[in-house]
């Protein structure tokens, strides 16, 4: 094959490689905005080039055969260096710019960081931001993602991870329910309360409480009580939206809880106890290493730490 035949394919290769990354046409195509047709017709050019088959077709995904997973293997390290190169020479200009994709669970995503991105990108004009909200675990690498947001007790040890800020956990109900029901002045008294707590897999729901002021290792000061109610949801929207409605006491991460707290509409319940081991109480943004790191992934983790500085006590904007 002559060198204008294999120029002509460079397109050709680096839609393989995309395509063996995502796994299936329809994501490798939306991975490099283009049609799945398109996508398709790449690949069958690409193969009649090659005078074999590269990729076996099945009706949800596709895999590369032995000859394609090879031409992909010996490409990979070449694409990478290919793309190191440009984001070093695209960021000489000192100007945060480019496609940032940044994945983020939909509560947070919703609450705390949709809000702010106005801000950053009218004070970086020449970033573009695509924002995934979804509570799975993303494979960074595998989808194509710059950045993640999230709320972990411990980052992958894989990735680079910074931290945003701290989270901590609150008890809360709307006035009503409290008028009717009667407020709760100790630990124990959530067993006689319409307890609306996270969808998790242990048969028997608790909550754990720490007197606030002490240390995490006196455990006397730490209690543990079986809670009931009539709703758990796997989303903290839902609990506090039923908690707005006065249907019980939730327990919320209180970035989700601190608009509500702030406006009136909920009050903090058993506020000289602190929940413990609900939820994690770090939000990270986390990133694969690489050797460069864009400027846009920088500007934005450095807004964000800036924007989240204070938390989210209720007092907060």
């Amino acid at each position: 094959m002559n060198d204008q035949k294999v120029s002509h394919l460079w397109h050709h290769l680096h839609w393989l490689t995309v395509l063996a990354q995502q796994g299936s046409y329809t994501a490798a195509a939306a991975r490099l905005g283009v049609s799945k047709a398109a996508m398709s017709q790449r690949i069958v050019e690409l193969e009649r080039a090659a005078r074999v088959p590269l990729v076996q077709r099945t009706t949800r995904s596709v895999r590369l055969t032995e000859a394609g997973q090879r031409l992909v293997d010996n490409m990979r390290a070449s694409f990478e260096q290919i793309e190191h190169s440009f984001a070093q020479v695209r960021d000489l200009a000192d100007v945060p710019s480019g496609l940032l994709r940044v994945t983020a669970p939909v509560a947070f995503a919703r609450q705390q960081l949709a809000p702010r991105l106005t801000d950053f990108l009218r004070e970086y004009p020449e970033v573009r931001i695509e924002l995934d909200m979804a509570d799975r675990l993303s494979s960074l690498a595998t989808e194509g993602f710059d950045l993640a947001i999230r709320h972990t007790a411990r980052p992958p040890d894989t990735h680079v991870a910074w931290t945003l800020c701290t989270t901590h956990s609150v008890l809360v109900a709307s006035k009503a329910y409290l008028r009717r029901a009667g407020t709760p002045q100790l630990p124990a008294d959530l067993q006689t309360h319409n307890c609306l707590h996270y969808l998790r897999a242990q048969d028997t729901p608790t909550w754990t409480l720490q007197r606030v002021g002490t240390k995490a290792k006196e455990a006397e000061e730490r209690i543990t009580v079986p809670v009931t109610g009539q709703l758990a949801a796997n989303n903290s929207e839902a609990l506090r939206e039923a908690a707005l409605t006065g249907l019980g006491i939730a327990m919320l991460p209180d970035f989700s809880a601190q608009a509500s707290l702030h406006q009136g509409r909920l009050v903090q319940v058993l506020p000289d106890w602190q929940a413990v081991g609900a939820f994690a109480e770090q939000i990270y943004a986390i990133r694969p290493y690489s050797p460069h790191v864009p400027h846009a992934v920088t500007a934005f983790v450095d807004y964000l730490r800036r924007a989240l500085s204070n938390g989210f006590a209720a007092s907060g904007d």
